[in-house]
């Protein structure tokens, strides 16, 4: 129950929630509303089809470089950031753009797919920030749930008699994107200051102030300090204050 209790107390499991329903309701636009958006650009249901196989195309290669970028540089935060960005110029584009530019409006839609890359680093930065058995799945629970209202809300957002622009559903997921990065960013913005007060745990309990993280590590990294490593096993973060929050 304290694994609990400490979930629903902190921000930082709020901020994850709205990650994933923010992410998810832009996701099950384009799943559930892509062809709809490509017929109305001007193409019968057989072309529709065939256009959303390079898009499916882009996903898997923006899942897979995004998810190697944030390896590599040991970020997410920033890369995850970073892929908002495509997905909110794609949605101007399919805004802005007249009916009869069907390239320009074809590449905004293709922009779309850079937010299928975001999932991954959510997951991968969720579960790098929680530690106990019992609190890292009462957090994935809730991811989940997130995710699952999100895919429920996202179709809500296009309405038949909008068509064939949906100039309405598009301007709310413009403004979700938006708000997505802003909670990426207060994300950020808190795990530096988390990481701040375990330092100062860290301080009174007679430990270093600052150490190294390991996690994102390519190798095995053993633990040079005397005084760490002496935790209760299944800590949650909240409570080893060795503990160090990832970015």
């Amino acid at each position: 129950m304290s694994h609990l209790w400490e979930i629903l107390l902190e921000p930082k499991t709020y901020l994850w929630v709205a990650m994933s329903l923010l992410l998810n309701v832009g996701a099950s636009v384009t799943n559930t509303f892509g062809p709809l958006i490509l017929s109305g650009l001007g193409f019968d249901k057989y072309i529709t089809s065939l256009l959303n196989i390079p898009f499916g195309f882009v996903q898997f290669l923006v899942i897979i470089l995004s998810s190697s970028a944030a390896q590599k540089a040991k970020l997410k935060a920033p890369v995850l950031f970073l892929l908002i960005f495509p997905v909110i110029g794609g949605l101007a584009m399919l805004y802005a753009i007249p009916r009869s530019n069907q390239t320009g409006l074809l590449g905004g839609y293709y922009l779309l797919a850079f937010l299928f890359g975001s999932n991954p680093l959510i997951v991968s930065w969720i579960v790098g920030n929680t530690a106990g058995t019992t609190k890292k799945s009462i957090m994935m629970s809730l991811y989940n749930a997130g995710s699952s209202v999100g895919n429920i809300i996202g179709p809500l957002l296009f309405n038949e008699k909008d068509s064939p622009h949906y100039f309405p559903g598009l301007r709310a997921v413009l403004g979700i994107f938006v708000a997505l990065a802003a909670v990426i960013l207060l994300q950020l913005l808190n795990l530096v200051v988390l990481n701040h007060l375990q330092s100062i745990k860290r301080v009174a309990d007679g430990k270093p102030a600052v150490i190294s993280d390991a996690s994102m590590e390519d190798e095995y990294m053993a633990i040079e300090e005397e005084l760490l490593g002496n935790h209760k096993f299944d800590q949650t973060d909240g409570k080893n204050d060795e503990f160090v929050f990832l970015y």
